[in-house]
């Protein structure tokens, strides 16, 4: 399962989501450190075909965990060289230029 939460502001939409089992922890390695906070990541629970909706909807999103990555790449919207690896968990943020 994936959490994910929309955030709007002005002409920005913000997608925070990440595999559900990464959520509330904090990941380390190569000095670089994230920490899949509840208060930034928990919103709805949502299947593959949810969070591909609100990638449509989003001018930006911070993605974590393997399968949102997975489902992020696979239909386009993240490229894999662009995935960093933080303590064994994959995190790309992705930018729409519009």
């Amino acid at each position: 399962m994936i959490c994910l939460r929309v955030y709007s502001r002005g002409g920005e939409t913000l997608l925070a989501a990440c595999d559900k089992d990464v959520l509330g922890k904090t990941f380390k390695g190569k000095g670089l450190k994230i920490t899949v906070s509840e208060g930034f990541y928990r919103g709805e629970d949502a299947d593959e075909e949810t969070l591909v909706n609100r990638l449509q909807l989003a001018t930006v999103a911070n993605l974590v965990g393997k399968r949102t990555l997975e489902i992020a790449i696979r239909h386009g919207f993240v490229d894999s060289d662009c995935v960093m690896d933080i303590g064994g968990v994959p995190h790309a943020q992705m930018a729409r230029m519009m």
